[in-house]
């Protein structure tokens, strides 16, 4: 960017202050207690975001038979709520006081209570307990976590036994408030016969939305993912909405869980996060949730009372921290590249807005910066975006492999002058840096905008036509 001027910052928005936003942030694991959430609110609040993924807990809830205390999880819920965020509900994991294989799984994780009727009708009577309790406070409820991976439906994945649970699940849901929505299927993998049982068992039938969770290292891969789940919904239920309910990548190369042993950097994080979440929100997801907030121990097979099995730090928060030899973090909570990335990226993309389809034409430039032709933009990702207002955002990037590529060019191309408005300004997405265009990078020709040579990395840059809802601080 050293080429432009800088002018100005974007100004960001508290989540409060925004009224709507497809933006959320995974705050998973406070049923096993894996993270202080009182460190991690005032990022929160600063982050822009409107939606946050909470785990029910119902081994931390229910702990003498069929006395619940919802106080902890309260506690997580108002607080969100007050500070313009709203919470969604996954309700989760098993409970050893009913289920023998519970005892010795810490936070009793990937143990669904399907056994024996006392299993059955104790997860019964805690959903419809915990949808009462919440009721006008939370309208989502998810049906279990990631079911088709072994580490979360520890006996074995079975479509059949997911599609029973997910049926009585839902209803007692809709018994306890019959205006909540239910998200069924909660998958990571994109399996065509594992799905196809849960919609043959009329899984949809009892369901409002659909998640999946789409853990993955391209673009491509966002796009294919998203696109299995949509084409269940067209065959299965047409009014289904579709819910991006967790994906993220580590800041470092020693993290455990999804992605561990990629050459993640704090930076690619970042790179990573606005290029997932643009491409979500361009493919109409209902909302999209980023894991995570925290850096935090992941802790999937932890074993009660094992403490260093459970010393798995996952480095996937937009907040990062240090641990201890207890596995939980010391000292102050730090904001990463990713957490500001994703606080541009909010206070962009929120309100009204709608993707658009405008033509543009590549041009072949020479660019000195890259001692040769510059990169030509009809390979490069783009998406626009429209508001009510007439003004127009182009987010663009060259979509090298983040992991093994790093990207640093010039493009040119052009635009019909009538399809946008002619107040432009080029924005860093990592950083909020806004430049200037001048006229050797910017000018009118026989009806077009021509952009000379301007800026292209392997991270999202947004031009900006008219302003599109974007506060500026001045340099």
């Amino acid at each position: 960017m050293e080429q432009l001027r800088k002018i100005g910052q974007i100004k960001p928005k508290k989540s409060i202050d925004i009224k709507k936003s497809r933006i959320g942030l995974g705050f998973e694991k406070l049923d096993r207690d894996i993270f202080d959430p009182e460190k991690s609110y005032p990022f929160v609040a600063d982050s822009g975001i409107k939606w946050a993924r909470l785990q029910s807990g119902w081994q931390r809830t229910e702990r003498e038979k069929g006395v619940y205390d919802f106080s902890w999880l309260d506690k997580i819920v108002d607080k969100m709520i007050s500070i313009g965020v709203e919470p969604w509900l996954c309700l989760c994991y098993g409970n050893d006081l009913y289920t023998p294989a519970a005892k010795t799984v810490f936070g009793a994780v990937g143990c669904p209570p399907i056994n024996t009727a006392e299993e059955r009708e104790a997860w019964t009577s805690y959903v419809k307990a915990t949808v009462t309790h919440f009721k006008g406070r939370i309208h989502y409820y998810e049906v279990w976590n990631e079911p088709d991976g072994q580490w979360c439906w520890k006996h074995g994945p079975s479509a059949d036994e997911l599609a029973d649970f997910t049926v009585a699940t839902a209803k007692a849901c809709k018994t306890a408030d019959p205006e909540c929505e239910v998200i069924g299927f909660v998958t990571c993998r994109a399996q065509s016969e594992f799905h196809k049982i849960l919609c043959e068992k009329g899984v949809c039938d009892h369901i409002d939305a659909i998640s999946y969770h789409a853990y993955g290292g391209s673009d491509g891969s966002f796009e294919e993912t998203y696109k299995f789940y949509d084409n269940i919904r067209k065959n299965c239920k047409p009014e289904l909405k579709i819910i991006q309910g967790e994906s993220g990548t580590q800041s470092r190369s020693d993290g455990c869980g999804a992605l561990a042993g990629g050459a993640w950097t704090e930076l690619k994080q970042a790179k990573f996060l606005l290029r997932h979440l643009i491409t979500d929100l361009t493919l109409g997801a209902e909302f999209t949730s980023y894991f995570s907030c925290m850096d935090m121990a992941e802790a999937l097979n932890g074993t009660s009372g094992d403490l260093s099995s459970i010393s798995d730090f996952g480095y996937f928060g937009v907040v990062g921290a240090e641990f201890d030899g207890n596995a939980r973090a010391t000292g102050e909570y730090f904001a990463k590249p990713s957490y500001y990335a994703l606080q541009n990226l909010a206070s962009v993309l929120c309100e009204d807005y709608e993707k658009t389809d405008i033509a543009v034409e590549s041009i072949k430039e020479h660019s000195q910066r890259m001692l040769g032709e510059n990169f030509d933009f009809g390979a490069a990702t783009r998406y626009f975006f429209r508001r009510p207002d007439g003004s127009t955002a182009l987010f663009y990037w060259n979509p090298k492999n983040i992991l093994t590529e790093t990207y640093d060019g010039e493009t040119s191309f052009k635009i019909k002058s009538e399809d946008v408005k002619r107040d432009v300004e080029l924005i860093d997405m990592l950083d909020g840096s806004i430049y200037e265009l001048d006229e050797n990078h910017f000018m009118m020709e026989d009806g077009y905008y021509r952009f000379k040579n301007v800026p292209i990395t392997d991270s999202p840059i947004l031009i900006i036509f008219g302003g599109f809802n974007i506060d500026e601080e001045a340099e």
